[in-house]
Formats: structure tokens, C-alpha cells, sequence
């Protein structure tokens, strides 16, 4: 077997085309922002990690990098151990703060590990982690509410979702594209009735699909409250309607509809106040901010330890990201719904062979060793020019919508 222990770590920011999505902190900005990290082995190995690409996560990858050299790719303690060891503070601006920061550190460099190791044995990153429980994995049509282009009047293929009609159609070129059963609309941007009409045009247009609706937080609990009998028997379940554990608690409470987070319950110390309170029922992993492939795995068995629904979140993402993701589920059993993905919207790839493509709403593992996914040089290239160009070193969504909206300003609850 080649040497496996890291000989180098590249990290490359891209960046790359966004719809005007819009969603309770504003609107996405024309370029979201990625990072590509290469782990290459003594044996000459290359694995492959994406993630965030904000300047604080690049600045946080590129201090840690040299501390792991000489370390093997199997070895996630040091990689932890040398995370924790001062990087993060040299990452200064990161919104989340320090505490989250590191994981996110791990995660973009644990998964390059993982397929360097299964690139230099020959085995899938989902055998590495337990082995195969579903030949495919499930994804659910990731609806937005936007605007037809963005402030500078390029108009967007996509065209304007703001109404009901519209979200549907919207829904049906989507599912029509990647054949996806089950539906999430992201909300709290438009009043609460207004998206709740939306959810009932998705109903009326497709009586079969399981809905979810996602405000981020920005409903309070008197308003969630009040809603809850127009939701209850039309959504699978209510992702973070409002803020925090404690006011969830209480919106849950009151409800047999599930709660689900990725908000609010994003760490392992936000697990104990969450059983404790019955605030969440249903976890949207993201192995991105949970500290990679090892750590999601730990969620999911704690999931199913205390009968917690599973799925996974999702961000604007290339297929790297959805590669890893879909190897992780492919290994997890409790995997309980239809998992997120923001793919549809990207139009560019890194990765060699371009898109990956869903089948029925699934997406089956690419061949080959590792992630077995290799990157597309000339694509890197163009699209770190993209992010030397564009000049976005942070997500603003916040100000990205003022450009459309002047008055508008953002708030956490909202409505």
C-alpha cells in the first residue's frame, strides 16, 4: 500500500454562479463562495475535501495545513488535537465564533482524508465508514422564493417565484429534471400566510409528496403557534420555525407535527438541552459543521439511541460536497427522510465529467475508489478566477437584498 501518510494540503477558494434565492437572512449574492482542499500522501495519493469558502475558514484551512504534514490520513485524533491547538483563533471574524469554527477546520480536510485512504487501499469512503445499507440515496427538490435576476438585471434562467403559481411551477421543472419525491420550501422571508398558500398549491399540485418548510427562526412562537392547524396533516415535518431550543420546546409541545433543526441543534452540546426540552425530533445533519464524515456518523447513532428522526442539511455546494454526502448516507442506516441538496441551482462543477445526476430523486455512488470523484484542473482553475474576481470574501445576504429591497432589514424572529 503507498505511503499514507500527508505530504502536502492544497487549498483552493472558488467561486461560482447563485440564483437570487431568497430566505429569512436576505438574498444569495451572485457568487457563492467554496473552498477545495487537496490532501496528497507521501505515496502520491490525492484526496479530495470541499467546503465553505468565507476568507475566515480559508485563513483558518491555511494555518492548520502545515501542522499535518507527516501525520497519516488515518489519523483523526491528531487531526482534531492540531485544530484545537491555536488555529482557530488565528480565523478571526468567523460569525459562529471560535467554538464552531474548528469542526468546520476538520471536516474540510477529514474528508479529503477519508479518500485519500480509500484512494490508496481501493476501497468507497462509504465501506470505510461501515459499509453499504442502500444502493441509493434520496433527495428532496429544494424549493426558494426569488427574484428573476439579480440587482444588476441579468435575469436568472429560473425566472421570478413569489407566488404560489409560480412556486409550483417552479416545483414541476424541477422534479420534471431530477425526478425528486419528496418537496422543502424555504420560508420566512414572505408572510407566513403567503408561504402557507404556497404549501397548499404544492398540495393540490402533487397530493403525493411529502412538504416540509423550512423558516429559519423567523416566525416567533405566536405566530407558529397559531399556524400549527394549517400545517398539521400538510407537512412532514417544521424545520426551525422559530428561535432557539427553548422557544421550539414550547411550539413543539403544542404539536405532534415534528420539529426539525439544523439551527439550533448543531454541536454536542446542543444535543442534552434538546432531549432534555423536546425541542427537536428530527436532526438535519451536515457533516460540514458537525467536524466530518466520523463525527455525522456519532449523530446518527445518537439519533437512533433516542428515537430522533435523520436527514441532512445542505448548503450551496459542488460535487465534492454531495459526493461526501452521499457516501455518508449511503452508510448510515437511520436515515429517516429525504435528504437536502442546493445541486439543482449550481450550473457549474469541479469535478471531472461534470454533474453529477440524479434518477428518480436518488443519487446512486460514483464509481471508483475513495469519493471517486477527481477534479476538473481546468474548471478549479476558472473558478478560483471567479473568486479572485468577483471580490466576495464573506456571504452578505443581508445586504445582497437591501440592493432589492432598500427597507428591508433583518430580523430573527421576523413575523
Amino acid at each position: 500500500m503507498p505511503d499514507t501518510r500527508i505530504a502536502d494540503i492544497r487549498i483552493t477558494p472558488i467561486a461560482f454562479y447563485d440564483p437570487p434565492l431568497l430566505n429569512n437572512s436576505g438574498c444569495h449574492q451572485p457568487f457563492a463562495l467554496r473552498s477545495i482542499i487537496e490532501v496528497e500522501t507521501e505515496g502520491g495519493v490525492v484526496g479530495l475535501g470541499e467546503s465553505y469558502g468565507t476568507l475566515s475558514v480559508i485563513d483558518g484551512l491555511k494555518a492548520l495545513a502545515p501542522r499535518l504534514v507527516g501525520i497519516d490520513v488515518t489519523d483523526l485524533n491528531a487531526l482534531w488535537a492540531q485544530a484545537r491547538g491555536g488555529v482557530a483563533e488565528q480565523a478571526v471574524g468567523y460569525k459562529t465564533g471560535t467554538g464552531r469554527l474548528v469542526p468546520r477546520l476538520v471536516s474540510a480536510i477529514e474528508v479529503a482524508m477519508w479518500d485519500a485512504f480509500g484512494k490508496a487501499t481501493g476501497r468507497r469512503v462509504c465501506d470505510l465508514l461501515g459499509g453499504q445499507v442502500r444502493e441509493t440515496v434520496p433527495f428532496s427538490a429544494y424549493l426558494f422564493y426569488k427574484f428573476a435576476g439579480h440587482h444588476d438585471a441579468t435575469p436568472d434562467p429560473w425566472g421570478e417565484v413569489l407566488t404560489p403559481e409560480q412556486l409550483v411551477g417552479e416545483a414541476q421543472r424541477m422534479i420534471d429534471a431530477h425526478g425528486f419525491r419528496a418537496i422543502k420550501l424555504k420560508a420566512g422571508i414572505l408572510p407566513p400566510e403567503e408561504e402557507i398558500a404556497g404549501l397548499r398549491a404544492l398540495r393540490e399540485a402533487f397530493p403525493e409528496a411529502p412538504l416540509r418548510i423550512d423558516p429559519n427562526g423567523g416566525w416567533t412562537v405566536e405566530t407558529t403557534l397559531r399556524l400549527l392547524p394549517q400545517l398539521e396533516g400538510l407537512v412532514e415535518y417544521l424545520e426551525d420555525p422559530t428561535v432557539g431550543i427553548e422557544g421550539n420546546a414550547r411550539v413543539q409541545a403544542a404539536t405532534d407535527i415534528p420539529l426539525a433543526t439544523n439551527m439550533y441543534v448543531v454541536a454536542d452540546e446542543h444535543l442534552p438541552p434538546n432531549m432534555a426540552q423536546d425541542a427537536f425530533r428530527v436532526i438535519l445533519s451536515d457533516h460540514h459543521y458537525w467536524g466530518g464524515l466520523k463525527a455525522s456518523r456519532d449523530l446518527a447513532k445518537i439519533c437512533e439511541i433516542w428515537g430522533l428522526g435523520l436527514s441532512m442539511h445542505s448548503n450551496s455546494h459542488m460535487g465534492i460536497s454531495l459526493a461526501a454526502m452521499t457516501h455518508l448516507a449511503a452508510a448510515t442506516p437511520n436515515l429517516t427522510y429525504d435528504c437536502d441538496t442546493h445541486y439543482p441551482w449550481q450550473t457549474d462543477e469541479v469535478i471531472a465529467g461534470g454533474k453529477l445526476a440524479f434518477t428518480d430523486g436518488s443519487l446512486g455512488l460514483p464509481e471508483g475508489p475513495g469519493l471517486g470523484v477527481t477534479l476538473d484542473r481546468e474548471a478549479l482553475a476558472r473558478l478560483h478566477r471567479n473568486y479572485v474576481d468577483c471580490g466576495i470574501t464573506e456571504r452578505d445576504d443581508e445586504s445582497e437584498l437591501r440592493k432589492h429591497w432598500p427597507d428591508w432589514s433583518f430580523e430573527r424572529p421576523k413575523f
